[in-house]
């Protein structure tokens, strides 16, 4: 037989109190073990000559690098023609998509200090920018930079990659 009316309603409490204690669990979850509490901002990116990205409007240098001027160099495989810096060329060449920065400071100028990431997902954090254009000896590791940084800086100079090799363009 079917439950009397008294029963039903406290079925039907219990019922919404299980439902409103998930809800409330589910609530703290997300809080405690979401994404990390810095801002990221997640769109494409356009390589500035600068090697510094626009996404979203918003001008991004890259965390803990200094990118320093080198010849300029042109890609004449694109029309228009595309002439920068290397390491612009290279981060133009690296990023084929969406990047996401997590903002770590904001300077003087407006711009902001980010730790930018591309082929992110919820499987993996990505690549990081910064650490590829150190690696490949295109940037040189700030002094607060990560120890990760600084390595990779030191076997770029002891490979002569990049900025620590002979200069392309003064070969003939």
């Amino acid at each position: 037989m079917g439950l009397s009316l008294p029963d039903k309603k406290i079925a039907f409490r219990r019922c919404y109190l299980m439902r409103v204690t998930s809800v409330i669990a589910f609530i703290l979850f997300l809080a405690l073990f979401g994404q990390s509490t810095s801002a990221a901002i997640v769109g494409a990116a356009f390589v500035q000559e600068d090697g510094s990205l626009k996404v979203r409007g918003q001008a991004i240098r890259l965390f803990g690098i200094h990118i320093p001027s080198t010849n300029r160099s042109c890609q004449t495989l694109f029309r228009p023609v595309r002439c920068s810096s290397r390491a612009a060329l290279a981060l133009d060449f690296k990023i084929q998509g969406f990047v996401r920065c997590e903002v770590q400071a904001k300077q003087r100028d407006g711009s902001l200090v980010g730790l930018c990431r591309v082929n992110h997902n919820a499987f993996s954090k990505g690549e990081d920018l910064s650490a590829y254009l150190i690696s490949l000896g295109w940037a040189a590791a700030l002094p607060d930079a990560p120890y990760e940084y600084q390595v990779m800086e030191k076997i770029a100079r002891q490979r002569g990659l990049g900025m620590w090799g002979v200069s392309v363009d003064s070969i003939q």
